[in-house]
């Protein structure tokens, strides 16, 4: 009779489990059909938190929430007043996990000064949190303000309205009188350093700063610049393919050869390129993982179009029809989340899903077009006028998008 008893309690007990293990694969019983079937989960969250989760069109709860589904196509969107709204169509399986994260940024975004000293240009120190600005007014018109150069630190705390600006150069340190609004800069890869070239009507001289202190006395390289900036350009090369050998070698091989590296994403996963030539991207994981981005992708790359490539996944999408003509730094930038990029029109800022999804506008306000940059915690900065009748000079802002 024990002998019995056991048997009965370890076949319970084998029945059990595989009903916990069938539960947690996310089996369900169905009493109504009397069947167990397969049921995918799709696991939600967002910023900010306690947005709605619309489930083809109807309210099923707020972030973060934990959806247990059968097999089917559904429309997820994700909203919240206030907020822009985030929408993705996915396909979930049974035992399949889907995991969405949304960013919702606010419509009507705050403006803070970060500046008041009338700028005639900004420069983004790329892959720092610094940016270099120049003032230049007529002496009449602002005697307390000294023209030159300075570094404006983003990521610095400080306890002022206004953040001190600090001194690279100043214009009475400069032997002519040369135009600051066309000046051009080029960055050393450690970016300790910067090559600015002034000119004028009658002539042009190149000047190699320190951008760690104020430089009283500028080095003039107007004879050695080509050479030094050839040297810099081969060492920033260098150092994008270290970057790029950690990707697969498949991958390496064809972007050494056929692609424009344009940017890393600040976690180095994923890759924002230009294609040189008409090719094939070939599949580096098959099948594809489970669970991955399930947004369409193209590996048949055209000529001139451009793509980001995530390494994770493998898997290439196409961005070319959100990105303007122009593709310097001055119209697209990487997210500081590496989910996301920001685009620059130049009539206003949005900001797009990696994968070329969820195009939302950010900021639509004045602004100067050719300068925009976000920071290490998602910060965007602009250079902006917003009192043209009154004032001639555009300052720095923040611009409240988190």
């Amino acid at each position: 009779m024990k002998f019995l008893y056991r048997l009965i309690f370890f076949f319970l007990f084998i029945a059990i489990l595989a009903l916990v293990i069938a539960y947690a694969r996310g089996y369900r019983l169905d009493l109504g059909k009397k069947t167990l079937s397969s049921t995918g989960i799709v696991s939600l969250t967002s910023y900010p938190k306690t947005a709605q989760v619309y489930l083809d069109g109807k309210l099923k709860g707020v972030t973060d929430l934990n959806l247990t589904l059968p097999p089917n196509r559904y429309l997820i969107e994700i909203k919240k007043d206030g907020y822009t709204s985030w929408s993705k169509n996915i396909t979930l399986k049974g035992e399949l996990v889907v995991s969405l994260d949304a960013v919702l940024f606010p419509l009507n975004a705050s403006l803070s000064p970060l500046t008041n000293n009338g700028l005639v240009k900004a420069i983004a120190v790329d892959e720092t949190e610094k940016i270099l600005v120049f003032v230049q007014k007529p002496d009449s018109e602002d005697l307390d303000k000294k023209n030159g150069l300075y570094l404006f630190e983003a990521g610095k705390k400080t306890f002022s309205f206004f953040p001190a600006l600090k001194p690279i150069l100043l214009e009475k340190n400069l032997a002519e009188k040369y135009d600051f609004s066309s000046a051009e800069v080029t960055f050393s890869p450690d970016y300790k350093q910067a090559i600015v070239k002034f000119s004028n009507q009658t002539s042009s001289q190149a000047f190699l700063l320190s951008l760690e202190e104020e430089n009283s006395f500028p080095f003039d390289v107007s004879q050695s610049k080509d050479n030094l900036m050839s040297a810099w350009e081969k060492e920033r090369t260098q150092n994008k393919m270290k970057i790029l050998e950690t990707y697969p070698k498949d991958i390496v091989k064809i972007a050494s050869e056929s692609f424009k590296l344009i940017a890393f994403s600040p976690s180095e996963t994923k890759l924002l390129y230009q294609v040189k030539e008409n090719l094939n991207l070939p599949l580096i994981i098959d099948p594809p993982l489970v669970g991955a981005n399930q947004t369409p992708e193209t590996r048949n790359l055209k000529k001139n179009s451009l793509y980001v490539y995530d390494k994770k996944e493998d898997k290439n999408y196409e961005i070319s029809n959100f990105i303007p003509s122009k593709t310097g730094s001055n119209s697209i930038q990487w997210y500081f989340d590496s989910k996301h990029l920001l685009i620059n029109d130049g009539k206003k800022i949005s900001v797009v899903d990696y994968d070329g999804t969820n195009q939302q506008t950010i900021y639509s306000g004045p602004y100067e077009s050719d300068f925009f940059y976000t920071t290490y915690d998602g910060k965007l900065i602009i250079l902006a006028n917003l009192n043209p009748e009154a004032n001639k000079w555009p300052d720095l802002y923040l611009v409240g998008i988190r």
